[in-house]
């Protein structure tokens, strides 16, 4: 299967919306708040960050549908803006077929290329294991745990990975 990345427009919102809820309205994988509206997610998916070096992605078929989306930005500001960071939702019906690669694939590249001294994931859920390995066989390593920091709607209380890997 061929997977496009391209830079997100507006109009992409309304295919990722659907994944983006179910994802978060799961409370598996991500720290959102599950009540967000379409508005408040749209928002803050699509414009993550006030830095010009921002970026959302969509990944997409041969056919033009969106599979998956990324953001991006430095995961600080000032002394910290060296260092970015991102995070990724594939709809469902697409998972297992390479999309959240192809998504972090291209936002490494776009991190070396914007000048960014390493990547740093701060919040992956211990227990979303797909994304723990896929990211481990992507040169991520992690840096620690943060215990029972978040609340897993079936396993109570899991901890949350710092993942970080180094661009230079």
């Amino acid at each position: 299967m061929t997977i496009d990345i391209r830079d997100a427009r507006p109009e992409d919102w309304t295919a990722i919306w659907p994944f983006f809820h179910e994802i978060v309205t799961a409370r598996e994988t991500y720290t959102y708040d599950p009540d967000l509206t379409s508005e408040q997610a749209e928002a803050l998916w699509m414009s993550p960050s006030s830095s010009p070096l921002a970026r959302t992605t969509v990944a997409v078929d041969a056919d033009g549908t969106v599979l998956g989306s990324a953001n991006m930005y430095p995961n600080r500001p000032g002394p910290g803006a060296h260092v970015s960071s991102a995070s990724f939702m594939v709809d469902g019906k697409a998972r297992g077929r390479g999309v959240g690669r192809r998504l972090c694939e291209d936002m490494i590249a776009w991190a070396g290329r914007s000048g960014f001294r390493s990547i740093q994931f701060n919040a992956v859920v211990e227990t979303n294991e797909p994304a723990v390995h896929l990211w481990q066989a992507l040169g991520f390593r992690i840096a620690g745990t943060v215990p029972e920091t978040f609340d897993h709607p079936k396993l109570g209380y899991v901890g949350l990975h710092v993942m970080y890997r180094p661009l230079t």
